[in-house]
């Protein structure tokens, strides 16, 4: 389908063919699925609202609850107001949330709702049931992408919920950024390994990965919680893991509530795992568990056994800033040359970190923030590689040009698994080393001869 692409590229300012990226109010209802008991809100259309949960449904393989504000074109002329109105009366009545998480869209955002003053016209007119609690993100598609509107929904649980009450508490703050279920769990499991009591902000696991039991939950046992989030305010420190999805939410902590943060990049590979274990050991004062340090040999070990098939390796990668960063780093820590890196988000930073990356292995490479799919095959087409590594979106291009394709980020929309194994971490980098090697493995096997056909590799 995507074999007529040119290899010619022509600069294009106004148009883009197969964004890397999707709008702002799936990131919120995303992030907002990580709240124990919350219900995300979409402020606009019927449609709006059911293209995001049926996105998140796809890469999920899960139901996605959300309700919406079904704007009509009386709405869409003078206003949402009375629709969202009868909507937070509706939803506590008939689907009892703890909390609902209002996002809005391009089209309410265009006409200006006022979200703050709806609500507080809800909270005195008693439409609000005692205890519960209605949050809200501005997230018009217009501006940034998915990831945006992620941390935009993930500041507005801090700057509604989170409170000081002057005494410290031994607990520190996670801001995982956007990173599947399992990898939520996983982060859990290493802040636990040091004995260090935390708070993370959201947290998908056990709610888009949990178990069938047969019955149906609205609410699943998973998220953080209300008196979580208010808590927040009171912890000692605050780690925000990648600077697009987690740093604004921390800046907001910092400023609401005076606790200190530090961003570090995703935990993904093992670089990156390490800074990230070393934050913990300084939080914590102690020497890093030798569980954790026999996970990091189990992937050195394998890095090192396997370098025949990774050093030199060509990689195109694509996806979330905040991942291909650290993804980046980890190709270039397991001696391969990531040869395109692009994403669809904004930010010039994005460029300038990717080029110190490769300052010394691959100064030449393409690198490109606010790309698309399009000049990715371009690029490939002019520079062919060994493998590429992203979004389900890229098989068309990995069927044209006959190129392996491990897929990574989100979404994933034909393929099962990413939502259960950890890609973060020492193991998770496991689990994706082994990915990239046996997908180079599987390639050289499928175009060997008969008599360079190995049984062992």
């Amino acid at each position: 389908m995507l074999d007529m692409t040119p290899a010619n590229s022509v600069e294009r300012t106004a148009l883009k063919i197969n964004p890397a990226k999707t709008c702002q109010p799936v990131g919120a209802m995303y992030a907002a699925l990580g709240v124990h008991g919350c219900l995300p809100h979409s402020h606009g259309s019927q449609g709006c609202c059911a293209y995001h949960r049926s996105h998140l449904t796809r890469h999920f393989k899960e139901p996605i609850m959300a309700s919406t504000s079904s704007f009509t074109e009386g709405s869409s002329v003078f206003g949402g107001m009375a629709n969202l109105q009868q909507a937070i009366s509706t939803i506590f009545e008939m689907y009892d949330p703890e909390i609902i998480a209002v996002h809005t869209t391009c089209l309410s955002e265009t006409i200006g709702d006022d979200i703050p003053t709806i609500i507080g016209k809800c909270q005195n007119e008693g439409k609000i049931p005692e205890g519960k609690v209605i949050v809200h993100a501005n997230t018009p598609s217009y501006v940034g992408f998915h990831v945006t509107g992620y941390s935009n929904m993930v500041k507005g649980f801090v700057k509604y919920l989170a409170a000081s009450t002057g005494r410290r508490s031994d607990a520190i703050n996670l801001i995982p950024g956007w990173v599947e279920p399992s990898d939520m769990a996983e982060l859990k499991r290493y802040i636990a390994a040091f004995n260090l009591p935390a708070i993370m902000l959201p947290d998908t696991s056990s709610v888009l990965d949990a178990p069938a039991t047969g019955e149906h939950s609205f609410y699943p046992k998973g998220g953080t919680t209300v008196a979580q989030i208010r808590a927040m305010g009171d912890a000692r420190h605050t780690l925000a893991l990648g600077a697009w999805a987690s740093e604004e939410a921390a800046i907001q902590l910092t400023k609401q509530c005076e606790v200190p943060h530090e961003v570090l990049d995703l935990p993904i590979g093992l670089a990156a795992t390490d800074r990230f274990i070393s934050a913990i050991a300084k939080l914590t004062g102690t020497a890093v568990p030798q569980l954790l340090e026999d996970e990091r040999g189990r992937l050195v070990d394998v890095i090192s056994d396997m370098h025949q098939y990774l050093g030199g390796k060509k990689v195109a990668i694509w996806g979330d800033p905040d991942q291909v960063i650290a993804l980046t780093e980890f190709c270039r820590d397991m001696d391969m040359k990531p040869v395109h890196v692009m994403t669809g988000g904004n930010g010039q930073a994005f460029e300038e970190r990717i080029k110190a990356i490769l300052a010394d292995s691959v100064p030449t490479a393409n690198i490109k923030q606010q790309g698309d799919l399009f000049q990715m095959h371009q690029w490939i087409k002019q520079e062919k590689v060994d493998l590429m590594i992203g979004t389900t979106y890229g098989k068309f291009i990995s069927r044209a040009e006959d190129i392996p394709l491990v897929r990574f980020g989100w979404p994933i929309l034909d393929r099962v698994g990413h939502s259960y194994f950890p890609s973060v971490g020492y193991t998770g980098g496991l689990r994706l080393a082994t990915q990239i090697i046996s997908a180079i493995q599987e390639r050289q096997d499928r175009d060997a001869p008969d008599h360079a056909f190995e049984l062992v590799m």
